[in-house]
């Protein structure tokens, strides 16, 4: 029995022998513990970063060479740091700050000590490398943008964080990524994938060559080239509509849903924030008063205005609670209760559904809102029915597309009034929603999105900027329709009213000749808190629009803040636009020279200027002496005590 235990044991202990020196020569060769092995150097080699096309094959960004000089702590010897700092044309404190900040990160992995040598810097430096133990030259491919415009389309890369890391194992301290715009939201088609060396090292810590004869290195795998559907003379003329202006401007054009144009004012030049002064200006554009970061057209927040008057023209037609021919009386406004809402209609005037949109009567549109809530004798559930119609249209909700910001907005239902009104609803108390303001609230991008739907009549495509990445295909997403809950024929005298709003309406002095123009325009208010006091501001100026009428080829929406009034600012750069991209030409040059005449640097400079201001006439101080004045009456009042003499 002890024969037989002894000759199990010594099995045994052969097997474990055999199976050690199997998994220490085979298993342990493989690739993955290479990366454990620190008797082994590893050398990223980074791919090229794929290639930004517009829609009409015009390159916008393209690659160039860069340096940086990289560290491995562990492997640093001795070295004359100040011969070493000069090269790097750095001082000792952040040799040694870059020193420890890299230590803390890994000793034994690379750091990027100094990111982004120029070409001269690099041809100097490679020369005595040699002489500083644990640095070395790592190259890589900085973005080369062949545009100067398009800053909030295209994005920008820059170095990736601790967070980027532990989201993705892909990224290494040092790696570069896509952090806005297009270069963020299509990051892993165009970063493609880094190859990788495996050097082995002697016991003096020399490299000796590649391991096992480079059996387990890879080549890097080039980043894929895309095309875009921005249209970049389009988006160029819209950008220079725009300078001195704040605001947004999307256009789309509506038998795809690809976005031709997006552009957020103000902007700023795509190249700066590329190379060893990223940082910097990144920070000047951070602190920057006009947010020139801040991506208007897709972020951006506003009361749609009498834009949305559309909205409950249509919801009003499909819930049959009027029609196309029935009128109503504006007797320059609307009264509800003890309030009224004034309106710039002639006292008297009767408007069908067609003349409520060209003279933007909010006593028709006041009528209508009510009518749709009160429908089922419920305004709780009348409200849940308006919102399910208007978010059909893809307000209020994200719109799924590939851009890589974006803003809900609002359209609020029966849930969200709840805590104002718990037990009582009436259609009166929401009644600013009738002229889309109130609680709505809309970006341009999903205003530009509806009124490509109302001009392919009840459907749209998923608002999109990819048109093309090389060797794949578009995901259905992008490709498939999605349905309104209108009816087809409920959009023609909707159609009809726009078209009469260019035709002898308030964008008349907007018509473009040979192009049937169908738009709306809007005028919302605009209020700060200035000094803790709530002021009124100059009113935003909003305009949509599509074009042709019939077969149309774009849709849409500008935000002009503090642009005074729909067709001053924003109806004219919709109309222009508009011409710029069918035509291709400008004959509008009026227009046009306008435009580049006037800014409204000023109207912005006023909350900061600490100056009484006018505002429709009345100065700053007048209206906040107005406000106090009222808002002691109205305590007054409470108090059961006389009336202030005025």
């Amino acid at each position: 029995m002890r024969q037989l235990l002894l000759f199990v044991s010594i099995i045994a202990v052969g097997v474990l022998f055999i199976s050690r020196l199997f998994y220490l020569q085979v298993y342990n060769s493989q690739t993955h513990d290479l990366f454990e092995d620190n008797a082994i150097r590893k050398v990223y080699d980074y791919p090229k970063r794929g290639f930004v096309y517009d829609r009409n094959g015009e390159l916008l960004v393209a690659n160039q060479p860069s340096y940086d000089v990289m560290v491995i702590p562990r492997e640093v010897e001795p070295l004359d740091t100040l011969e070493f700092c000069s090269l790097l044309k750095i001082n000792k404190e952040q040799f040694i700050k870059t020193y420890k900040k890299a230590r803390r990160y890994s000793p034994r992995l690379p750091s990027v000590f100094v990111s982004h040598l120029s070409k001269e810097d690099y041809a100097v430096l490679q020369e005595k490398m040699r002489k500083f133990r644990g640095f070395y030259i790592q190259k890589r491919s900085l973005r080369d943008y062949e545009t100067t415009i398009g800053a909030n389309v295209l994005g920008d890369i820059g170095e990736v964080n601790h967070r980027d890391i532990k989201r993705d194992l892909y990224y290494k301290m040092g790696d570069l990524k896509g952090k806005q715009g297009i270069e963020a939201s299509y990051e892993k088609i165009l970063r493609g994938i880094k190859g990788i060396k495996f050097i082995q090292k002697d016991r003096f810590n020399r490299n000796i060559g590649p391991y096992k004869d480079g059996k387990f290195d890879t080549i890097p795998e080039p980043g894929k080239d895309i095309t875009i559907t921005i249209d970049a003379q389009l988006q160029a003329y819209g950008e220079l509509l725009m300078k001195n202006k704040r605001g947004g401007v999307i256009a789309i054009e509506p038998s795809s849903g690809e976005i031709l144009a997006m552009i957020a004012a103000p902007t700023y030049n795509p190249n700066i924030l590329v190379g060893r002064e990223r940082s910097k200006n990144f920070t000047k554009l951070f602190n920057d008063s006009a947010k020139p970061l801040f991506n208007r057209s897709l972020q951006g927040v506003y009361e749609p205005g009498s834009p949305f008057k559309l909205m409950n023209a249509l919801i009003g037609l499909q819930e049959g609670v009027i029609t196309p021919n029935e009128t109503v009386t504006c007797y320059k406004g609307y009264k509800y209760g003890n309030r009224f809402m004034k309106c710039h209609c002639n006292y008297g005037t009767r408007n069908n559904i067609i003349g409520g949109i060209q003279r933007s009567c909010n006593a028709y549109f006041a009528t209508t809102y009510r009518k749709i809530l009160d429908k089922t004798g419920s305004a709780s559930d009348g409200i849940d029915i308006w919102s399910k119609h208007a978010k059909s249209f893809g307000l209020g909700q994200f719109l799924n597309n590939d851009l890589f910001v974006g803003q809900k907005g609002r359209i609020p239902d029966r849930s969200y009034y709840k805590h104002v009104y718990p037990k009582t609803f009436y259609s009166t108390y929401t009644i600013s929603n009738a002229i889309g303001q109130g609680e709505v609230a809309t970006t341009p991008i999903q205003l530009a999105n509806m009124i490509a739907a109302i001009a392919n009549r009840g459907y749209y495509y998923t608002p999109h900027i990819i048109k093309n990445i090389k060797g794949e295909t578009l995901p259905d997403q992008f490709t498939t329709p999605k349905q309104t809950t209108i009816d087809k024929h409920n959009f023609e005298p909707v159609i009809e009213g726009m078209y009469q709003v260019y035709k002898k309406g308030t964008a008349a002095s907007l018509q473009v000749k040979d192009i049937d123009i169908c738009g709306k325009t809007g005028t919302v208010e605009n209020f700060a808190i200035i000094d803790s006091v709530k002021t009124q501001l100059t009113d935003h100026s909003i305009f949509v629009a599509f074009a042709p009428k019939d077969d149309p080829k774009i849709a849409i929406a500008v935000f002009v803040e503090n642009g005074y009034w729909g067709s001053r600012f924003a109806g004219k750069v919709a109309s222009l636009m508009i011409e710029k991209h069918i035509k291709g030409y400008i004959t509008r040059t009026d227009l046009e020279e306008w435009l580049l005449k006037h800014t409204l640097e000023e109207e912005y400079a006023k909350p900061y200027s600490g100056k009484p201001f006018k505002i429709n006439g009345y100065t700053t101080l007048q209206i906040v002496e107005e406000q106090k004045y009222f808002s002691l009456k109205k305590q007054l009042k409470k108090l059961n005590k006389p009336k202030i003499d005025g």
